[in-house]
């Protein structure tokens, strides 16, 4: 895969998972982001039921990014599960904190409302799918 040009910047470690790992857990405290450089990862989150899966996400796609997006709180809202063999690329968190810390305060509060309304979409999302089981 050729990594956008402006990603390859932030890039500090490549790491390959096999097939089911858990690349990050719902729940857990993380300061890693990752973006997918080869191969396929699936979103789960957990419902009364167990894990349901919402996303599937491919090359190019980030990982753990809504933590840093809302404001600190960086306890992760889904798991992602490797689908089959994937390669990522650890992005250099500090940087990206830095950079986003620089901000004006309006534009990360309207980004960090942003989140907090998607992970609240995932949410109803996973009551709609348990519903209809």
């Amino acid at each position: 895969m050729t990594i956008n040009p402006d990603i390859s910047d932030y890039l500090v470690e490549k790491k390959t998972f096999p097939n089911k790992a858990v690349l990050n857990k719902e729940g857990a405290t993380t300061n890693r982001i990752y973006v997918i450089l080869e191969g396929k990862a699936k979103i789960k989150k957990r419902g009364s039921k167990g894990l349901i899966t919402i996303d599937s996400l491919s090359e190019g796609d980030f990982i753990g990014e809504m933590g840093l997006l809302k404001q600190g709180e960086q306890s992760q809202v889904v798991s992602t599960v490797a689908d089959g063999p994937v390669s990522v690329g650890l992005l250099d968190t500090d940087r990206l904190v830095s950079e986003w810390n620089a901000q004006p305060e309006k534009l990360k509060k309207l980004i960090s409302n942003l989140m907090l309304k998607l992970d609240n979409m995932i949410n109803k999302a996973v009551i709609n799918v348990e519903m209809s089981k």
